[in-house]
C-alpha cells in the first residue's frame, strides 16, 4: 500500500469534530419499525436520517445486522447501504456491523467491493463476531453441512461458539479477498472478489485498488484485543454494554500495535441518545425503546411499542429494575442536557468518536432528536 493510500485510509477513519462537539459525531441507525408502521416507513426514515446526518456534518452513518427481530429492519446491511448511497453524496456509509460468522468471507468482500464501486472512498466495513440473533436463527443463517448437522443434533449455542472462535481466521480470509493477497499455492489463490483489486491488475484495468477500511466491533474484550493487535480501528457497543466500555477501550489501547492503517489507536463508541424539547417528552420517548429491549431480553421481541403502550405497560418489580438500569445508560433529555451528557461521556471514556443511536417508536421523533443535538453543538446547516 503506497504512502498516499495510507494517508487516504487514515483520513477515512479519523473524523473531524464539527461545531462545538468534543469529538466527531456519527449515527448508528437500527432502522427500527414502530407499531403501526411498516418496514417501508422505516427505510424511508433511514434515507431522511442519512440526509440530515450528511447535511448537519455527522461523520459517518452505519447500519447493523440483526435477524428475526420484528422491530429492526436491518437484516441486510449491504442492501440498505446501496440504497443510502444512492440518496447521499458525502457522508461515510458503513456497517456497524456485518456479523462475519454468518457469511462466507468472499460474499462480504464482493458486497462491499460493489458498495465501494457505488460510493468510492466513503464505505466502511465494520465486523462483529456475534450472530446478531438467537442460536436457532444463527443456525438457519449458516447453511453449511457442518452447521446443519449442529442444528439437527448438537446444541446450537455450541455451534455458534465454534464459529466465534474461528473469527480471527475468517477475518484473515476476508482481508485477503479484499486485498487480493492469497499466496501462490493457496486453494483460493485463483479466486477473486469482484469488484476488487484483480480488476486493477488485469490487462487494461482501471479499477482503483482502494477498498473499504475494516473496523472491529465488540461489547467485551475479545475484539478490543484483536483490533489492537492488528492495528485496526475499534467500535465498542457502549449503548448495550456500558459497564465494559472503559475496560475494553483500555485493553484496545494497551494492545495496539501500529499498522499500515493506523499509527495510533482510534476508537468510537455507540451511544444511545435522544433529545426532545423538554425532559418529560424525552423520557416518554425513550421508554418505548426500553420496553422493546425488555421484550427482546425476555424472548418476546416485537415492533417498537408506542409511547402510550410503554406508559400503560404493567411493569413487575424485576422488569422495572431492568428498565431503570437500561435508561441509566441512555443520554436523554433536553438538547442542553444531552450535550452535557455526551461531553461527560467523551471525557470519561476518551473515545475518539461518538456514534449516536436513537431507539424510539416514531421516525419523526428520531429525526428531530438528531436535529436538536446538531443544534446544541452548533453543527453546520449545509
Amino acid at each position: 500500500m503506497s504512502g498516499d493510500n495510507d494517508q487516504q485510509q487514515r483520513d477515512e477513519i479519523r473524523g473531524t469534530a464539527r461545531g462545538d462537539a468534543p469529538v466527531p459525531l456519527s449515527v448508528l441507525d437500527l432502522v427500527t419499525v414502530g407499531a403501526g408502521s411498516s418496514a417501508t416507513d422505516a427505510v424511508r426514515t433511514a434515507v431522511d436520517l442519512a440526509r440530515i446526518a450528511e447535511r448537519r456534518g455527522f461523520h459517518r452513518y452505519w447500519v447493523a445486522e440483526h435477524h428475526s427481530m420484528p422491530g429492526v429492519a436491518s437484516s441486510s446491511p449491504a442492501v440498505l447501504l446501496a440504497h443510502l448511497a444512492a440518496h447521499t453524496d458525502r457522508i461515510r456509509l458503513g456497517s456497524g456491523g456485518v456479523m462475519l460468522p454468518n457469511h462466507a468471507p468472499l460474499v462480504i468482500a464482493e458486497q462491499f467491493g460493489t458498495l465501494e464501486a457505488m460510493a468510492p472512498g466513503r464505505v466502511d466495513l465494520g465486523l462483529g463476531r456475534a450472530p446478531g440473533t438467537d442460536g436457532a436463527t444463527a443456525a438457519a443463517l449458516r447453511r453449511t453441512e457442518r452447521l446443519h448437522e449442529g442444528a439437527m443434533g448438537s446444541p446450537l449455542v455450541e455451534r455458534s461458539r465454534d464459529r466465534g472462535e474461528e473469527f480471527p481466521q475468517l477475518l484473515a480470509e476476508l482481508t485477503r479477498f479484499l486485498d487480493g493477497t492469497f499466496p501462490d499455492g493457496h486453494p483460493y489463490a485463483r479466486i477473486h472478489a469482484v469488484p476488487g483489486p484483480v480488476q486493477a491488475t488485469s490487462p487494461g484495468g482501471v479499477q482503483s485498488p482502494h477498498r473499504p477500511p475494516l473496523w472491529l466491533l465488540g461489547s467485551s474484550g475479545f475484539s478490543a484485543r484483536l483490533a489492537g493487535s492488528l492495528g485496526l480501528p475499534f467500535a465498542f457497543a457502549h449503548h448495550f454494554s456500558a459497564a465494559n466500555t472503559v475496560p475494553a477501550l483500555d485493553l484496545y489501547r494497551a494492545s495496539f500495535r501500529p499498522s499500515e492503517v493506523l499509527a495510533e489507536p482510534y476508537a468510537l463508541i455507540g451511544v444511545a441518545a435522544l433529545a426532545a424539547e423538554d425532559e418529560r417528552e424525552a423520557r416518554r420517548q425513550v421508554m418505548t425503546g426500553a420496553l422493546s429491549m425488555l421484550r427482546l431480553r425476555t424472548g418476546t421481541p416485537g415492533l417498537v411499542p408506542s409511547p402510550e403502550e410503554a406508559a400503560a405497560y404493567p411493569y413487575h418489580a424485576h422488569e422495572r429494575e431492568f428498565v431503570d438500569n437500561w435508561l441509566a445508560n441512555i443520554v436523554h433529555g433536553t438538547p442542553d442536557a444531552v450535550r452535557q451528557g455526551l461531553d461527560d461521556l467523551a471525557k470519561r471514556t476518551g473515545a475518539d468518536e461518538l456514534m449516536l443511536t436513537a431507539n424510539a417508536h416514531g421516525g419523526a421523533t428520531r429525526l428531530r432528536s438528531y436535529e436538536l443535538i446538531a443544534d446544541a453543538y452548533g453543527l453546520p446547516r449545509d
